[in-house]
């Protein structure tokens, strides 16, 4: 097994499969850990159906918990929950001090999370803002655990890499990728786990849409010999530290 580690901050319980589910798919089909934290159920903005067909808070958060531990369960993917509140997900102390607690746990070597805009949703800049709060935090060896204990040497984390995953309207969220992933193995798997979410239903032909005009730009970038298949899927990204490398390619 890779010592690789995928870990993904999502907001509420459904984004990871829309946004990230081809890479959380790809890297757990590489062998890879894959550790996905939702800071909410998503049970007051994103739970419409079951808020019409009459539920209550609580019975509308298991609902959410076990689709997303199923969706996580298809993608192959360890999943996890801080159950922080949604419409708004308020950034706290609590919250951020979480994070750091999973950050120097799971050790990620890449990040996914949403990116730092989206007017139509300010629960994502949010999680976004505290999932990189926390990923500087992790790094201090003076910064105490959330139970008041000091990190050791070898429980700070590194410096893992960070992509931003696709907003649900990028142009408005002035999102523009500079990496685009070749989902195209993984994607059966991404399917499954968006049919595990049937509060959402009528997100499965937009992001099964969506990962085909990526592909299509996947093709197009990578040029003519690399042979992709013509059903190429894609998810798009950007990445939000500058790689470090030794070589340019």
């Amino acid at each position: 097994m890779a010592d690789n580690t995928l870990m993904v901050v999502s907001a509420h319980a459904g984004d990871f499969v829309w946004r990230a589910g081809g890479a959380i798919a790809a890297a757990t089909m590489r062998g890879e850990r894959a550790v996905v934290v939702c800071l909410s159920y998503g049970e007051r903005g994103e739970s419409a159906s079951q808020w019409l067909a009459g539920k209550g808070l609580d019975e509308i958060k298991a609902i959410r918990r076990a689709e997303a531990e199923a969706a996580a369960s298809a993608l192959g993917a360890e999943i996890e929950f801080l159950d922080q509140g949604d419409y708004p997900l308020v950034e706290s102390r609590e919250a951020v001090a979480q994070l750091v607690d999973v950050y120097r746990r799971v050790q990620p070597s890449v990040v996914l999370t949403h990116p730092l805009a989206d007017p139509y949703n300010g629960d994502h800049p949010a999680a976004a803002r505290m999932a990189l709060e926390a990923r500087v935090l992790a790094q201090a060896i003076g910064v105490a655990n959330a139970d008041g204990s000091f990190p050791t040497k070898d429980e700070i984390i590194g410096a893992p890499s960070v992509y931003f995953f696709e907003p649900h309207q990028p142009e408005q969220s002035d999102f523009k990728p500079n990496v685009l992933l070749d989902i195209t193995a993984a994607f059966p798997r991404k399917r499954a786990a968006m049919e595990c979410l049937p509060a959402q239903k009528h997100m499965w032909s937009y992001y099964t849409d969506l990962a085909v005009r990526r592909g299509v730009q996947v093709k197009r970038n990578a040029g003519p010999n690399l042979g992709l298949p013509h059903e190429t899927m894609g998810e798009a990204y950007v990445r939000y530290y500058p790689q470090v490398t030794g070589v340019l390619e």
